[in-house]
C-alpha cells in the first residue's frame, strides 16, 4: 500500500488518490480517438477455479440467452450517435469462457461491424476443454483469426496444485495450430507451490514445440476472495523465476513483448490490456477513454436490468486529471516494456520530457531505461522492478475494487490511495 502511494504521489505530483465515483455520463466520447480497441466479456464457466478473480458465474442457457441480448442493447447503446463505423485496432472476448457462447459469437461480432471497422484481429480466449474440431471450426467462420488458450500448465502436479483436471494439453495445441490461426498464445502460471524453474523451462518448451506463437507467463497470485487450497510461493521465489524464465527464453530466441509475455520473432502479439484506449462491452468490462476510465457493473442482473432502462451499466467512472492519465500512460506501457514519446504527447496532450524529465533522465542513468530510436524500452533490470510493482498493485487497487464490486452492484464511490 505505501509502495502505490508513494509513486502515486511521484508521478501525479498530488495527494489526491484515484476517486472512483458512481456517477457517469450515459454517452461515451470515442469517435475521435486513435488506435482504439474493444473488448467483450462472456461471464460464464461450466465451474469456478479458485486461482480466477476475473466476473464469473456457473454457465446457464436461459441467463446466457438474456446476458446476450443485453449485451447487444449495449452495442447499441454505445454507438448509437455514430455517423459512420469507427476504426477499431482489435477485437477481444474474455471470461469466464466464451466457448460457453460460441454459436452467439458471429452474431456478437456481425452487430460490432455494423458500428465498427475491425482492422486487426480478432481474439478469443479459450479453455482446455472446449478446444475441439467443431468449437475451432465456428471460431473460423466467426472470423476469429487470433486464440489464446488457457493451459497453465502441462505439468499434471502443478495442474492439481490449481483445482485443474489434467489432459493430454499438447494435443490440443497441435489442434489449434493445424487450424491456421494467426495467433495462438498459451497461457501460463508461474510460482505455483512445488513449481521449479525446470518445471517451467519445460512448460515454456512444451507450448512452443506443439505450435504456440506467444506464451504468456503470469505469477500465482492469491485474491482475497479466492478460495486457493495452496498458496503461492514467496516474492523472491517469484523474481528468481522470472529472472530464470527471462534468460531461458532469450536463449531460445524468442522476443519478450512483456514483463511477462515472450513470443516468436516476427509474429502478432495478442493483449487484450496494452491499448492506448478501448471500449469494453459487457459485465465488469472497463473502457479506457481519453480523459475517464469507466467500469461496468459486476452484477449480471444489474447489467442486464440497466440495459434494458436504455443506461449504460457503468458501475463506477475515474475522471483522470492530466497527470493521472499520464501516470495510467506509463504504468502500462511499461508493462509492454516500451514508452512512446509520441503516444505520450497524443494522449495526455503535453510532451514526456516536459512532465517526466528528471524521473526518465534517472531512469536511464540508472540503466532502466535504453533510447531505441524515437522510443524508450525497459531492460531487463527494470522489468524485475516492473513485476514486484505490478503485484503490490494488482492488491492495494484491484483486489479491492473488484472486492467491492463482486458485492456492490453499483458502488456509490470507491477511494484508491
Amino acid at each position: 500500500m505505501l509502495l502505490t502511494s508513494l509513486l502515486r504521489i511521484a508521478l501525479t505530483r498530488s495527494l489526491k488518490p484515484f476517486v472512483f465515483e458512481g456517477k457517469y455520463q450515459n454517452k461515451l466520447e470515442f469517435e475521435d480517438l486513435e488506435d482504439l480497441g474493444l473488448y467483450v466479456h462472456i461471464p460464464f464457466c461450466r465451474s469456478l477455479c479458485s486461482f480466477c478473480p476475473y466476473c464469473k458465474e456457473i454457465h446457464d442457457a436461459r441467463r446466457a440467452e438474456a446476458y446476450k441480448a443485453a449485451l447487444l442493447k449495449e452495442i447499441e447503446l454505445v454507438t448509437k450517435d455514430l455517423k459512420v463505423p469507427k476504426r477499431v485496432t482489435s477485437l477481444y472476448f474474455g471470461g469466464g469462457t466464451p466457448a460457453l457462447m460460441i454459436d452467439d459469437l458471429k452474431e456478437i461480432i456481425g452487430s460490432l461491424e455494423g458500428h465498427f471497422t475491425i482492422e486487426g484481429g480478432i481474439g478469443v480466449e479459450l479453455h482446455p476443454t472446449d478446444i475441439t474440431e467443431e468449437n475451432l471450426r465456428k471460431l473460423t467462420e466467426a472470423g476469429v483469426t487470433m486464440v489464446s488458450l488457457g493451459i497453465q500448465s502441462f505439468n499434471r502436479s502443478c495442474l492439481e496444485k490449481l483445482g485443474r483436471r489434467w489432459e493430454p494439453f499438447e494435443e490440443k495445441v497441435r489442434l489449434v495450430r493445424d487450424h491456421g490461426f494467426e495467433v495462438i498464445d498459451v497461457d501460463l502460471i508461474f510460482a505455483i507451490p512445488g513449481q521449479t524453474d525446470v518445471t517451467l523451462s519445460e512448460d515454456i518448451r512444451t507450448a512452443f514445440a506443439n505450435g504456440a506463437t506467444q506464451v504468456s507467463t503470469y505469477p500465482f497470485i492469491d485474491f482475497t476472495f479466492a478460495d486457493n487450497a495452496y498458496k503461492p510461493m514467496p516474492e523472491k521465489v517469484k523474481k528468481r523465476m522470472l529472472k530464470n524464465l527471462a534468460a531461458d527464453c532469450r536463449e531460445r530466441k524468442l522476443d519478450r513483448t512483456s514483463v511477462w509475455t515472450f513470443a516468436k520473432g516476427g509474429t502478432e502479439k495478442y493483449s487484450s490490456v496494452t491499448r492506448d484506449t478501448f471500449l469494453g462491452f459487457g459485465v465488469s468490462a472497463t473502457s479506457l477513454l481519453k480523459d475517464i476510465f469507466k467500469i461496468n457493473t459486476f452484477s449480471i442482473d444489474g447489467y442486464i436490468s440497466r440495459v434494458n432502462e436504455g443506461s449504460l451499466p457503468t458501475s463506477l467512472t475515474l475522471n483522470f486529471t492530466k497527470r493521472q492519465r499520464a501516470a495510467y500512460f506509463l504504468f502500462w506501457s511499461a508493462y509492454a516494456l516500451k514508452i512512446d514519446p509520441e503516444k505520450f504527447r497524443r494522449i495526455v496532450g503535453a510532451p514526456l520530457d516536459s512532465m517526466y524529465q528528471m524521473e526518465m533522465a534517472i531512469a536511464e542513468s540508472l540503466s532502466f531505461l535504453t533510447r531505441k530510436g524515437n522510443t524508450y524500452e525497459l531492460t531487463d533490470k527494470a522489468a524485475a522492478i516492473y513485476h514486484h510493482i505490478e503485484q503490490v498493485y494488482t492488491t492495494a487497487y484491484i483486489d479491492r475494487m473488484w472486492n467491492i464490486s463482486r458485492k456492490q452492484a453499483f458502488p456509490d464511490r470507491i477511494v484508491l490511495k
